[in-house]
């Protein structure tokens, strides 16, 4: 494999994890990040930790994302209902609270264990 190469996949990466932080505050960087790490899947010739750490950030990604569409549902009796209206709204809504902060713990714990071993140019699995 070509220096270019292993540069470019680097830089993929290292950009990935870092749109990956930022999905810790904007889902939008988070499809950006699976994006970018796609691309270094999708290539053959690439080291093997390289291929791992771009598999690992696809599926914190995506279970990031599983976990926070089922957080968000939690929220929808909120639209149809005022707050304290029902005590079931104001469960749905601490329930919807907790399983968010239960999504961005997980993201977090992925990109520190993820991050830290992309450092020391390690697999991550």
């Amino acid at each position: 494999m070509g220096r270019d190469n292993l540069e470019q996949h680097r830089r993929y990466i290292t950009i990935s994890y870092v749109c990956m932080f930022l999905a810790l505050f904007t889902i939008v960087t988070a499809v950006i990040s699976y994006w970018l790490a796609r691309k270094v899947v999708q290539v053959d010739n690439a080291e093997v930790w390289m291929h791992a750490q771009a598999l690992w950030v696809m599926r914190s990604v995506v279970l990031f994302m599983l976990l926070a569409i089922f957080a968000a549902l939690w929220f929808i009796p909120l639209i149809f209902f005022y707050w304290d209206s029902f005590i079931w709204v104001k469960a749905c809504a601490v329930i919807g609270v907790v399983f968010s902060a239960i999504a961005w713990l997980y993201l977090l714990n992925a990109w520190l264990k993820g991050f830290s071993k992309y450092i020391k140019n390690k697999a991550v699995f």
